[in-house]
């Protein structure tokens, strides 16, 4: 094959990939805010904190909110424990715990696998509002009784529109 065809294909393949991503990434017309943070191979420390800040403008929309929990194969639990705590604009706390259910009775994973990586949705918050406009602060740590959970590569946090 000639040299300007190899570079030709090469640009195709590009360019159908930059399109592919601008169509799916503009598909999603629900979503408000979603950032997820790595974990250390090393584990989920209880002093590793993940901070989110969300920048709400429109108060009156109602909103979802979910926990993203990205997990290895060999995570060695059926659920893991988050405390979530949210800094209003005012300075106004909230602490709420959620269990996350990873797997179910028989030790089957939920969520959606990608080889031996199991990527879950967690509802934490159905169809609220926001009290203020402004920027919320979120913090996420791991709850689980023991100092260092492993195998939890990801953690994150979506915030949609509610239909």
């Amino acid at each position: 094959m000639s040299r300007i065809k190899t570079n030709r294909i090469k640009s195709l393949t590009a360019t159908s990939l930059l399109l592919l991503a601008i169509f799916f990434s503009s598909c999603d017309r629900a979503r408000l805010y979603e950032q997820n943070k790595s974990i250390p191979e090393s584990g989920w420390s209880q002093t590793n904190i993940l901070k989110f800040d969300v920048d709400i403008k429109d108060p009156s929309t109602p909103a979802n909110f979910y926990v993203n929990v990205r997990n290895a194969d060999g995570y060695p639990y059926g659920n893991i424990f988050l405390f979530v705590k949210t800094v209003f604009p005012n300075g106004k706390l909230s602490n709420d715990t959620l269990e996350c259910v990873l797997a179910d009775e028989k030790g089957k994973w939920l969520g959606t696998g990608m080889g031996d990586i199991y990527d879950n949705q967690i509802p934490f918050k159905r169809n609220v509002r926001f009290p203020l406009a402004g920027t919320y602060h979120f913090e996420i740590a791991q709850g689980m009784r023991i100092e260092s959970v492993p195998l939890i590569m990801d953690i994150g946090l979506r915030i949609e529109k509610a239909e």
